[in-house]
């Protein structure tokens, strides 16, 4: 991420999406600096601490932007962490720095076809790319939520077919995921792949996929968000010894 302040901004409405997800509109000031066109990009929430605990940074999507606004969507869970808590919390008025954003990674756009996989966390960027596919896109989305009453709308492409997989417990499963791609019919031509999730889920993933479907690592986007029992801090330390290992 690049090393620019962190901005302040204000929240500017708050709008329940479905029982586990929360959509907060950030703004005021901070978009007169703010990178035009980035919606599916990460940003960190700075997060301020409390007696003895420092400040801490949350990673995030931009799911939508427009002149005066970004639209922050959170998943909400009993267990949440402190950004969670934080957004249930969140009120217009309140304010909250904000560092970023990050680089955009976004579905390769000249693919055949397209693949695009992921749970919750990973909603607001896959929604974001859906809407940036061309009208002929053709291909398949498989997402994970908490319950059947968390299925979102989706602005796609006729031709992208959309499954969704209803796991109570997050992260308790890492293989919901994985069978829903296994049971695809693989599409001829070359595949434009997205995917973001859980990290033991995403490692199951990219085995399939590089294993199984013979798709080279370097031609799609493949994530973890986080990671199952482990704060932010461990996750990414994680996904550092992971990437280590794979050579990335």
């Amino acid at each position: 991420m690049p090393k620019t302040p962190p901005r302040a901004f204000t929240v500017l409405a708050r709008q329940p999406l479905t029982p586990h997800m929360l959509r907060l509109t950030l703004g005021g000031e901070a978009m007169r600096t703010f990178p035009a066109d980035q919606s599916s990009a990460y940003i960190k929430l700075v997060l301020p601490g409390e007696g003895d605990t420092p400040a801490r940074l949350r990673t995030y999507s931009v799911r939508q932007q427009r002149e005066d606004a970004i639209d922050v969507d959170f998943v909400l869970h009993a267990d949440g962490g402190p950004a969670a808590n934080w957004a249930r919390h969140a009120r217009p008025g309140d304010v909250i720095d904000v560092a970023g954003p990050g680089p955009v990674k976004r579905v390769a756009e000249d693919a055949d076809w397209y693949l695009l996989v992921g749970d919750m966390t990973a909603l607001p960027a896959i929604a974001a790319n859906l809407e940036r596919l061309p009208p002929q896109a053709a291909g398949e989305v498989i997402l994970e939520v908490i319950s059947e009453a968390d299925i979102q709308p989706l602005a796609a492409p006729p031709d992208m077919r959309i499954r969704w997989l209803v796991q109570a417990h997050p992260g308790s499963d890492s293989a919901g995921l994985l069978e829903a791609v296994r049971e695809l019919s693989w599409r001829p031509g070359k595949a434009g792949i997205w995917v973001a999730c859980e990290f033991s889920a995403m490692r199951r993933l990219r085995r399939h996929l590089i294993d199984e479907r013979g798709v080279d690592k370097r031609q799609m986007y493949l994530s973890s968000y986080w990671k199952y029992g482990a704060s932010e801090d461990g996750h990414r330390l994680s996904k550092r010894e992971d990437a280590e290992r794979e050579g990335a």
